[in-house]
């Protein structure tokens, strides 16, 4: 097995094959973002705001090209506010207005009140481009793997050192 780390040619091959993996996953994701018009075309539910309907874990799928339909209430919407890093996803729960100047109020459907605590200083709306997109679709509890690497980062070492020995010491 170590032999194999020896020859140049067979190091640099497996070099190549794990460069085109990563760059293969980009290529996807950058992809999608184009196709869905969304700068985080996935995202993972990170807090149980929006429980029942969505449970901490579960990684939703957005679509921000309103062809077929104005965001409306009930729809279930991923934003991001200035000054916060991380997106939330929540229902919209009231609707002012139509088309791109239209103003949207926000509440996760496990929260007593409505979100303009979450919003920016000096904001009571979220704008279109407040929103990130709607929530097309959703896989039950995939998202833990996310959650599991972000609140343990020695996980994510560990793991792309185990993704690295594989790399090095598979055969062709």
């Amino acid at each position: 097995m170590l032999s194999s780390l020896g020859n140049p040619r067979q190091a640099a091959a497996q070099l190549l094959n794990f460069g085109l993996i990563i760059s293969t996953a980009f290529m996807m994701w950058k992809g999608l973002s184009i196709f869905t018009d969304s700068s985080s075309p996935i995202v993972v539910v990170l807090s149980g705001s929006m429980e029942p309907a969505m449970q901490r874990g579960d990684l939703l799928v957005l679509w921000n090209r309103n062809i077929w339909a104005e965001t409306a209430v009930g729809d279930i919407v991923v934003y991001s506010v200035k000054g916060k890093d991380i997106p939330i996803v929540h229902r919209v729960v009231r609707k002012f207005g139509v088309g791109p100047k239209a103003k949207l109020l926000t509440k996760g459907d496990n929260n007593h009140s409505d979100d303009t605590e979450l919003y920016a200083k000096g904001q009571d709306f979220l704008e279109r481009e407040n929103i990130l997109g709607t929530v097309v679709g959703y896989v039950p509890f995939v998202g833990y793997v996310t959650i599991m690497l972000s609140e343990h980062p020695w996980m994510k070492t560990a793991m792309l050192g185990i993704m690295g020995l594989v790399v090095m010491l598979q055969r062709e």
